[in-house]
This record gives C-alpha cells, sequence and structure tokens, in this order.
C-alpha cells in the first residue's frame, strides 16, 4: 500500500472519530436538556457524521487511484523515453567506437607500410653506400696503380733521356771535331776565312728562311681559321640539339571557361556595371559575345590578364558579383600574383642551380614569366640563353655558373620601371652592377647588343646564345614586339599628363581609357585633358585609323559606421 492511499484511510478514519465524538457530545448536551430528542437527533448526527466520512473517505480513495494511475503512466512514458534514449547512445557509442576502431586498424596499416618503406629506403642507402665503397676502394687501388705505373714509366724514360743526352754530346763533339776539319779545309780551298764564310752562309739562310717562314705562317693561318670556324660550327650545333625546346608565341588574348552561360549575366551585372568596374579595375578588355561556356579577356600586358583571370574565377566561384566585390577581389588578386612573381623567380633559379642571387633580381626574374619579346616569352628565352651559355661555356673551358648567371640576367632591363629611356641592356647592367653581380656577368649584360665593349669571355658567349635563341625559325614575331611598345607608347603619353591616376590601352590601342583625381581635375578640365591628350598622341606617334581618348572623372565619398 502507497504512502497516498495510507495517508486518504487516516483522514477517513480520522474523521469518522472526529464526527463519533461530536456527535457524542451533542448527544450529552442535549439529554441534559431534552433527553429524548437529543438522543434521535445525536443518532442522526452520527448517522451523517457516518455518511460524512464514509463519502470523504471513498472520495479520497478514489483520488489516491487516479492519481496512482498517472504516476504508473507517466512512468512508463519516462521509462519508454529513457530505453530509446539508451538506446539511440548505444548506437551512437557503438558507430563511433567502430570508427575509431577502423581509424586506429588503418593508422597501424599506414605506419606498417610506412616502416617497411623506410625499412626497404634504408636497406637501399646501405647497399648504396657499400657500392660507393666497394667504388672508392677500388678507385684508390686504381689511382695507386696508376701512380706506380706512372712513376715507373717516368722513371724509365728518365734513364733514356740521359742515354740519349749522353750519346747526343758524343755525336756534338764529333760533328764539332769534323766541321774545323771542313773549315780548314774550306779556308784553304776557297782562300776565305771561317768569319767570312760564316756570313755569307748566314745571309743564305736568312733569306731562305724568311721565304720559308713567310709560306709557313700563311698555311698555318688558313689552317687555323678552317679549323676554328669548323669548331665553333660544331659547339654551336651541338650546343642547340641539346638545348632545344619548344615555342609558343604569346597572343594577346586569354580564354575563361565557365559552366554555363547564365554566368554571363552576373559578371556583366545590370546595365553593365559589373564589367565596366572589373575592365576599369584590370585594365583590360572583357569581350562576352556568343561564343559557348567562354569570355575572352583582351589586352597586352600578360600581368593584367592574368590579374583578370584570377578574378573571374574567384567571382565566379564566390557568387557575390558587384562593384565594391570586384575591387576587392582585383585588390587581393594583385597581391597574390606579386607573391606568385617571387615564386617563380626562386623556382627558376632553383632548377637552374644559381645560388646568391639578391632577392630584387630574383623578383625581377619572376617578372620574366609574365613579360613578352616579340612574341617569344622573356623567362623561357632567358632559360633558354643559360642553358645554351652554360653548355657553350663547358664545351669551350669557360666558367659555367658565370656563363649561366649572365644567360639568366640578360634581359632583366627589360622587366624594370625605372629609367625607360635606356637602352634595356645598359639598365641591366646598372642593375647587375647595383645588387654586386660579379664584373664579368655585368659586362655580359650590357655587352650583349654592343652598347660597350666586351671585356669579359663569357659576354660574346651571352651575345651569340641570344641570337640562337630568337632567331629560330618560330620563335619571335616582330609586329607583336612594335604593337605592344605602341600600345605601352600610349599609356605613357597620357601618363604625363598632371591629375592622370591610371590609363589603359583597349580594343587592340583604338581606345585609350584615361582615370583622373576627381579632386584635382574638374569636368572642365578634362575635357581639355582629352583634347590635350589627343594633341600629343596626334604630333609624337604614328598609329594606323584613329584612337578615341575617353577620360573618366569618378567622385566617391567613403565612411564607416562603427
Amino acid at each position: 500500500m502507497t504512502p497516498l492511499i495510507m495517508y486518504c484511510l487516516l483522514a477517513a478514519v480520522v474523521a469518522l472519530v472526529a464526527g463519533i465524538l461530536i456527535g457524542r457530545q451533542l448527544a450529552g448536551k442535549a439529554r441534559l436538556d431534552h433527553e429524548g430528542e437529543a438522543t434521535a437527533r445525536a443518532q442522526q448526527i452520527l448517522r451523517d457524521a457516518e455518511e460524512k466520512g464514509t463519502r470523504l473517505r471513498d472520495e479520497k480513495i478514489k483520488q489516491a487511484d487516479e492519481r496512482l494511475e498517472q504516476s504508473k503512466n507517466k512512468f512508463k512514458t519516462l521509462r519508454n523515453e529513457f530505453d530509446q534514449e539508451s538506446k539511440r547512445l548505444k548506437a551512437e557509442l557503438d558507430g563511433e567506437l567502430t570508427q575509431r576502431r577502423q581509424g586506429v586498424v588503418e593508422q597501424e596499416q599506414s605506419i606498417k607500410m610506412l616502416t617497411e618503406t623506410t625499412q626497404r629506403q634504408l636497406e637501399q642507402l646501405q647497399k648504396k653506400e657499400a657500392d660507393l665503397e666497394r667504388v672508392r676502394e677500388k678507385t684508390q687501388t686504381d689511382t695507386q696503380q696508376l701512380r706506380d705505373k706512372l712513376e715507373a714509366q717516368a722513371e724509365k724514360r728518365r734513364l733514356d733521356h740521359e742515354e740519349a743526352m749522353a750519346e747526343l754530346e758524343e755525336k756534338q763533339r764529333d760533328a764539332e771535331e769534323q766541321l774545323h776539319s771542313v773549315q780548314r779545309q774550306l779556308e784553304t780551298i776557297a782562300n776565305l776565312t771561317a768569319a767570312e764564310a760564316r756570313e755569307q752562309l748566314v745571309e743564305s739562310l736568312k733569306n731562305e728562311a724568311q721565304i720559308q717562314a713567310s709560306s709557313y705562317v700563311k698555311d698555318t693561318v688558313a689552317q687555323a681559321k678552317l679549323t676554328a670556324t669548323k669548331d665553333a660550327k660544331k659547339i654551336v650545333l651541338e650546343t642547340i640539339q641539346r638545348t632545344a625546346s619548344e615555342h609558343a608565341i604569346e597572343n594577346c588574348v586569354s580564354i575563361f571557361n565557365i559552366e554555363s552561360d547564365d554566368v554571363k549575366g552576373k559578371i556583366i551585372g545590370r546595365e553593365g556595371r559589373n564589367i565596366r568596374a572589373l575592365e576599369a579595375a584590370t585594365g583590360v578588355e572583357i569581350i562576352v559575345d556568343d561564343t559557348p561556356e567562354a569570355i575572352i579577356i583582351s589586352g597586352f600586358d600578360p600581368v593584367r590578364r592574368e590579374i583578370a583571370r584570377l578574378s573571374l574565377h574567384l567571382l565566379v566561384k564566390d557568387g557575390r558579383i558587384h562593384p565594391a566585390r570586384v575591387e576587392e577581389i582585383v585588390a587581393k588578386t594583385r597581391k597574390n600574383i606579386e607573391e606568385e612573381i617571387v615564386e617563380i623567380g626562386e623556382k627558376t633559379i632553383i632548377d637552374l642551380g644559381i645560388h646568391g642571387l639578391h632577392p630584387e633580381l630574383i623578383k625581377m626574374v619572376g617578372r620574366m614569366r609574365f613579360r613578352s619579346s616579340y612574341g617569344q616569352n622573356l623567362l623561357q628565352h632567358s632559360r633558354e640563353v643559360a642553358n645554351l651559355c652554360a653548355t657553350m661555356a663547358a664545351e669551350m673551358g669557360l666558367d659555367v655558373k658565370k656563363a649561366k648567371r649572365a644567360g639568366l640576367l640578360h634581359d632583366i632591363g627589360k622587366v624594370s620601371t625605372e629609367e625607360p629611356e635606356l637602352p634595356h641592356a645598359i639598365l641591366g647592367m646598372e642593375m647587375a652592377k647595383k645588387w654586386k653581380e660579379h664584373p664579368d656577368v655585368v659586362n655580359a649584360i650590357g655587352a650583349h647588343h654592343d652598347e660597350i665593349e666586351m671585356t669579359a669571355m663569357i659576354s660574346p658567349l651571352v651575345q651569340a646564345c641570344d641570337a640562337i635563341s630568337g632567331s629560330r625559325p618560330g620563335a619571335r614575331r616582330e609586329m607583336m614586339e612594335s604593337y605592344i611598345k605602341r600600345l605601352k607608347q600610349l599609356e605613357e603619353t597620357a601618363n604625363g599628363f598632371k591629375g592622370v591616376n591610371q590609363c589603359f590601352a583597349i580594343q587592340a590601342g583604338r581606345e585609350l581609357r584615361v582615370m583622373v583625381d576627381a579632386e584635382n581635375v574638374t569636368d572642365e578640365r578634362a575635357a581639355e585633358l582629352s583634347f590635350e591628350i589627343s594633341q600629343k598622341i596626334e604630333k609624337e606617334m604614328q598609329y594606323p585609323g584613329q584612337i578615341k581618348i575617353t577620360v573618366i572623372r569618378e567622385m566617391r565619398a567613403v565612411a564607416y559606421a562603427k
């Protein structure tokens, strides 16, 4: 029996006892007044109390039964939930335990495989060390035997030489005696003294020797020229064959592939604002036409095209394309390109085995990757010249490291923005001298186009290798270089005016977009500036057709809510 039922029964008994006591008191009092009536009333009260106690007991018992039933139901529900949760937790723990066991097994297998691989590599290394030790011992033995053999041969030759010298001295004495005898006979016959006869003989021999010597020198020089030309051709041909590489002419467009043509609408933006922001930030022309799943990026500067291509990739991948996001992505991409330039330079010098290069020169080597010379990639050209120089220097017995270093750096003047009016060879020479390169390397850089006199042995070598790399069929394209120079001259002409922030030559040089500072250039001045730039271009440049000068003045107000 539960405490609740006991409590209800106890309450009923108490109520019953209380009713009985109350009834007896009332009965006693009524007996004093009206014993008969009081007795009847007391009995009635007693009966009422008994009925009320019974009714109250039944109600309490019923309530207790209902509460007990509710408690049982609630307990059953909680127990079911507890069982389900226990089963779920057990299943999760079992699954996690299984995964961990699988992970431990996989780690054990990986460790076992790594241990076996390491053991095999260690055994191979030990085997190679043993082979190397055997080779070293054999080399030492062979060297000692060769040394002993050479010493024996040298001793034999020395003894033979001493014997030959003794025989020669004896023959010389006999010859002198015979000579004196002949001289006395000649003096008697010719009535001439020895001195007079000697003078006549010397004069005769001198004339004959001069004739023979001049003929011999002439033949020797001709033979030397023939041999030198033949050897030089042989060295150049062997070098070209060993350093042959493919060439690819660089174009002025890049293709950006997209998954579907729906992306073109996002890139263009409302009324073309996104594509205009991208063109203004990168300085290239974005061509969105009917070409399926492709967007054309046009620009003469490979760095700008690469920045535009990578920025488009990030924008399409992110999905958020609007002018502010475009400028943010372009700035981030431009920074990444600068880091990539340093990585390219470091990888190039590691591949070529060049050490101790200044960090600024390493950065310039990386910039060559995004420059071209007559349509030929400048870094590929410089690497090829370096390899050609190294091969030819090895054949000619010159310093291979200096030759390779000079071949790689000979065109660094083309990637510098300082003093553009100087020839690139002189500018590269000054930069190499500034960053403490060897004088022979500096001279080779400055003299590879005959701007200065060649004083180092590797200078003509660098000049020849530069000509070899550039003169191959298909290696260069003259029109591309002149076209790029004209576009750069367009931009430099506009940059020379006060108030100009940036300018980009687009539309194959048919349009020049000039961005000016809105705080320093008014709308009226912008119109005047476009006219002044057009007049200067007409006077100083030669170009086909006409060039459109567009001056853009944009006012921006920026504030930050904190």
